[in-house]
C-alpha cells in the first residue's frame, strides 16, 4: 500500500493524504459494486429516483464541508466551489425529473398478433474517471443517470481531487442506497488502466486530456466495451459586427477566467470582427485587470491559484510563444505569487495573436484571452473551425439566422449563441473530433448508460 498526498495550491502544505487501494480492497469493491448493481435493476425506476435525490439532498447538507474540500485540494475559490455544489444538485434534479419517462420501454406500433417493445437495461458496473477542475460536476454527469438507469457506478477521481468520489460515495450510503451502488477508490494511473481492462467493468466514463483519452481506450483495446470520452476544448468566440457589445465583453471575459480559465469549455480564443476590435479590446482590459489573486478562501478572492504545480510554467511558454510571434501583452502575462503564496498565473489579455501560436492551436486551461481580428463570418468561421478540439463555441450576434448559419457549420458538440462557458442538462454534451466521444446528459445520456433489448411476441399461435 502506498499513500498519496495532495498539496494545497494556495499554501503549499499537505492537505490531503490517503492510501492508495490495494488489489484485495479493488476485488471487494468490484464484488459489492456487482451485487449493488442486481440490486438496483430490481428496482422499480421511481424507487431510483427517490433514492438518488435523497443522496443529493444529503450532499447539500454539507456543502460548507464539500466546498472547502474543492478550495484546499485544487485551489477554486470558496464562493465559486459552493457554487458547483449548487450545479451539481441542479444536473442531478434534472436528469432524475425525466429518468422515467426516458428509461420506459418504447412502444412499437401496433401489429397484429404481436406485441413489440424495446426495453433500456442497466449495463451492470460503471467506471467512473471524473477530472479535477470541476470535480463535481464531471463526477455527477456519470453518476446521477447511471445509478438512475440502475447501473453501481465505482469512482476513481482524479488524483488533485480524490475527496470529492468520497463525498458521493457517503452520500449514496447514509441514505440507504443498496451495498456498493457508489463506491470510492484510488489508484495510480497504471492500475486504472488495469482496471479499465477488467471484464468486471462494464462501461467506462472519463473526463481529462487527449492523452489520458488515448490511454483510457487503450486500456480497453481487448476488450468490446464503449467508452466515454470528454476530453476537452480549444473554445472559440466570435464577436460579429452587431453584437450586444458591452453584455458580449462581460461574458466573453467571464467565460474565458472564470475558475482561473480552467474548464473544458472556456473561452480560449476570440476572433472579432475588424470594425470592432480595437474597441473590444479596450473594454476587455479594465475587466481583466479587475480580477483579484488571493487566499481562495476570501470572498474578495476571484481568481485562484493554479491547481496544478507543473501548469503555471507551460502557461508562461504559451505565453511567451505568442510573444515571440507578434502577439501584444495588453495586461497579465506573468506566473506569479500573493503574498509569498500560491502558483498564480496572472489574468492575460493579448491582442494580435497568430493564427500559428500554440494558444489558438492547444488547450491552455489557463486565465488567458487571446484576440484576433477577422474581416467577415467566412473568416471567422474558417480560423474556429481549424482546430483539432470540437467542445464548444459561440457566435456573438443579435441576428439569430446569422448564428444559425454558423452553428451548421461549426464543427463543434456544442455551439452557443450569446453566451459561452456553460452547460444546459437537458441538452446532450458530448465533442468532435479530438474532444471525444460519447454523450453524457439529456435524454440522450441515459442511451449509453443502458442496451437496447428487444420484445417480440406473438400472443396467439
Amino acid at each position: 500500500m502506498s499513500v498519496h498526498t495532495v498539496d494545497d495550491p494556495y499554501t503549499g502544505e499537505v492537505a490531503v493524504s490517503l492510501d492508495t487501494t490495494t488489489p484485495a480492497q479493488l476485488d471487494a469493491v468490484l464484488a459489492r459494486a456487482r451485487a449493488g448493481a442486481r440490486a438496483l435493476r430490481s428496482m422499480p425506476v421511481e424507487e431510483r429516483v427517490a433514492l438518488v435525490l435523497r443522496a443529493c439532498e444529503a450532499m447539500e447538507r454539507r456543502i460548507d464541508e464539500i466546498a472547502l474540500d474543492i478550495t484546499r485540494q485544487m485551489g477554486k475559490p470558496l464562493v465559486q466551489a459552493k457554487n458547483e455544489v449548487g450545479g451539481m444538485a441542479g444536473r442531478l434534479r434534472h436528469m432524475a425529473a425525466i429518468a422515467p419517462a426516458c428509461l420506459m420501454d418504447v412502444v412499437l406500433p401496433p401489429k397484429e398478433n404481436f406485441e413489440r417493445r424495446i426495453a433500456r437495461e442497466p449495463l451492470g458496473v460503471v467506471l467512473d474517471l471524473p477530472a479535477w477542475n470541476y470535480p463535481l460536476l464531471t463526477a455527477v454527469n456519470a453518476i446521477a443517470p447511471a445509478v438512475l438507469a440502475g447501473n453501481s457506478v465505482v469512482v476513481k477521481h482524479s488524483p488533485r481531487t480524490p475527496l470529492c468520489g468520497e463525498h458521493f460515495a457517503r452520500a449514496f450510503e447514509e441514505v440507504g442506497a443498496p451495498e456498493g451502488t457508489v463506491q470510492a477508490i484510488f489508484l495510480d494511473y497504471e492500475a486504472t488502466e488495469r482496471l479499465v481492462a477488467d471484464p468486471r467493468i462494464d462501461h467506462v466514463l472519463f473526463t481529462g486530456s487527449v492523452h489520458g483519452g488515448h490511454r483510457i481506450q487503450a486500456a480497453a483495446k481487448d476488450r468490446f466495451l464503449h467508452i466515454g470520452l470528454e476530453l476537452g476544448g480549444n473554445d472559440p468566440a466570435y464577436v460579429a459586427p452587431d453584437c450586444d457589445f458591452e453584455k458580449t465583453v462581460e461574458n466573453i471575459v467571464d467565460g474565458a477566467l472564470y475558475n482561473a480559465g480552467q474548464s473544458c469549455c472556456a473561452v480560449e480564443r476570440v476572433y472579432v470582427h475588424r470594425s470592432l476590435y480595437a474597441r473590444f479590446i479596450e473594454a476587455c482590459e479594465p475587466l481583466v485587470r479587475s480580477y483579484v489573486m488571493g487566499d481562495p478562501r476570501r470572498d474578495t478572492t476571484t481568481l485562484g491559484p493554479i491547481a496544478q504545480p507543473w501548469h503555471p510554467a507551460e502557461l508562461q511558454a504559451f505565453v511567451d510563444d505568442a510573444r515571440t510571434r507578434g502577439a501584444r501583452i495588453v495586461c497579465g502575462g506573468s506566473m506569479t505569487r500573493v503574498d509569498g503564496k500560491g502558483r498564480f498565473f496572472e489574468a492575460t489579455l493579448l491582442c494580435d495573436v497568430s493564427p500559428d501560436a500554440k494558444l489558438m492551436n492547444a488547450e491552455s486551461f489557463g486565465p488567458l484571452l487571446p484576440i484576433a481580428p477577422v474581416d467577415s463570418d467566412e473568416e471567422a468561421l474558417e480560423r474556429m473551425n481549424d482546430s483539432q478540439l470540437g467542445l464548444t463555441a459561440s457566435v456573438w450576434t443579435k441576428d439569430r439566422e446569422r448564428a444559425d448559419r454558423l452553428a451548421r457549420k461549426l464543427e463543434f458538440g456544442t455551439v452557443y449563441m450569446n453566451r459561452c462557458d456553460a452547460l444546459d442538462p437537458a441538452l446532450p454534451w458530448s465533442g468532435v473530433k479530438d474532444s471525444g466521444r460519447g454523450v453524457t446528459l439529456s435524454a440522450l445520456g441515459f442511451d449509453q448508460l443502458t442496451r437496447p433489448k428487444a420484445l417480440h411476441y406473438r400472443l396467439r399461435f
